[in-house]
């Protein structure tokens, strides 16, 4: 009994020694990781906090100002109506280009020939370059000699501005975006329909369920969490819009205003009117939409997500 103690406390030493050389291998293993985070991430974004607060000369030293770049802000026509363009754009997006890739990923989750070829053909556009995309399309929607005036041309002699009239401008720009994100998204939502166990759908045609029956009580609401996913990152996305603006738009557009982003605003602000702390003010009142938006996602997310 006596020898019982010191054999307990061997064995306790030796555990907790191996649980700290664990714990020192598993920090070695993240510190790379966390290292970059504070470097890339972290740093940036309390350097962006500070610089809100400043006004940035033409040499580029800047000055404490105090909150007057956030007071400028509420009294800004141009930044809150590139707000309502971003807010247009989301809106006009996000949900089309879920519904329409949902309906693409089920219909290519078939046992069908040439699946590989019908996915390939839809991912296309996610690995292509966005100013390759942009410049294609600019092209398609050219007023004078571009292909969908063409073929309008067949059944009206209307040419239409696609992206020059400030009436339609956003909502072609629109298209574009719904069209190049249907890929990733496809791929997203088919690798969840196969993550769908079989056995659901077995004890339904055991049921007598139709297809229908199948898609609206099994399919979708057990992809719910797949839509979750990709309505955060969608959303993000588009409300960071900028590239197609830039390449398809250009800042002497008659249709600028009408479709000019708040990343545009930054980008315009900081690099084309050199008032760079008055754009890190814009960047971080992006900052905080995208974070509010997302937290209300995540709290609403246990109404509407259902999991297995």
């Amino acid at each position: 009994m006596q020898s019982a103690v010191p054999l307990k406390q061997t064995k306790s030493k030796g555990m907790s020694r191996m649980r700290r050389n664990d714990y020192f291998w598993a920090y070695v293993m993240i510190a790379p990781t966390m290292i970059g985070t504070g470097i890339f991430s972290i740093w940036p974004l309390i350097q962006t906090f500070y610089l809100s607060f400043t006004k940035w000369d033409a040499f580029g030293t800047y000055n404490w100002t105090g909150t007057e770049n956030y007071q400028r802000m509420a009294s800004d026509p141009e930044l809150w109506s590139s707000l309502k363009n971003t807010l247009v754009f989301t809106v006009c997006t996000v949900p089309v280009s879920l519904i329409i890739s949902t309906i693409i990923a089920i219909l290519l989750n078939q046992k069908i020939r040439a699946i590989p070829l019908y996915r390939t053909l839809y991912f296309l556009p996610v690995v292509t370059m966005p100013a390759a995309v942009a410049m294609v399309w600019k092209w398609l929607y050219n007023a004078d000699f571009g292909l969908l005036n063409y073929v309008l041309g067949f059944f009206t002699s209307v040419h239409v501005g696609w992206v020059s009239d400030p009436s339609i401008a956003l909502y072609s720009i629109a298209v574009v975006s719904v069209w190049g994100g249907i890929g990733y998204n496809m791929i997203i939502l088919i690798s969840g329909l196969q993550g769908i166990s079989s056995s659901f759908y077995e004890a339904a045609s055991i049921d007598g369920a139709s297809t229908m029956t199948r898609l609206f009580r099994i399919t979708l609401p057990l992809l719910t969490p797949t839509f979750f996913f990709l309505t955060i990152t969608s959303l993000i996305g588009s409300l960071q819009v900028f590239e197609l603006i830039f390449m398809m738009i250009g800042p002497n557009s008659i249709a600028i205003d009408a479709t000019q982003t708040i990343v545009y605003y930054f980008y315009e602000t900081a690099f084309l009117d050199n008032d760079k702390g008055y754009a890190t003010a814009v960047a971080l009142l992006l900052f905080v939409i995208i974070l509010l938006v997302t937290v209300i996602q995540f709290i609403f997310q246990k109404k509407w997500v259902h999991y297995e």
